[in-house]
């Protein structure tokens, strides 16, 4: 009865809060940004998946905090080869093993790479077992497949449970 009357509450107090960070604090922003992220989710439940259970939450701010720092370092790579007079770039295609399973966190695997300056995620496998990645310079592939499984896959799969 619950879930029929809540289908995604949490996606329902997500909506309420932008709501609320959107507009004037008062009363009657707070009765209407709760009906409205009320009746969203119950619009939107019936087209949504079961996605991904995130199994330790705790772990989300330190992947976002070595994310953060591997793109500062990355801009700065990317400056210094696109800048030197010397390009002398190696752009190259990977094709990356995933461990990953489900289509959550490969989406989060993907769109990692892809913020990650020098670094695309160009396709998916159609068996969902390896991503194809663009390099700007490729010096060593395994050594670049061992630094994305070890610094966001591992941790990924600690996240997700997966």
């Amino acid at each position: 009865m619950i879930k029929r009357l809540f289908p995604m509450p949490v996606h329902s107090l997500l909506l309420w809060l932008v709501w609320l960070l959107l507009n004037d604090f008062s009363a009657g922003h707070l009765v209407l940004g709760g009906i409205w992220a009320w009746g969203i989710s119950l619009l939107a439940a019936p087209f949504s998946n079961d996605q991904t259970r995130i199994d330790r939450p705790i772990l989300i701010p330190l992947y976002a905090l070595v994310l953060l720092w591997d793109i500062i370092l990355s801009n700065l790579d990317v400056a210094r080869r696109v800048l030197s007079p010397n390009r002398s770039l190696r752009p190259g295609f990977v094709a990356l093993p995933l461990d990953l399973t489900g289509d959550f966190p490969q989406t989060v695997l993907a769109s990692t790479i892809s913020l990650t300056p020098g670094t695309v995620s160009v396709d998916l496998s159609t068996d969902r077992k390896w991503l194809y990645i663009h390099v700007l310079h490729l010096e060593d592939e395994a050594q670049l497949i061992a630094s994305i499984k070890q610094g966001y896959e591992r941790r990924l799969r600690e996240i997700f449970a997966c």
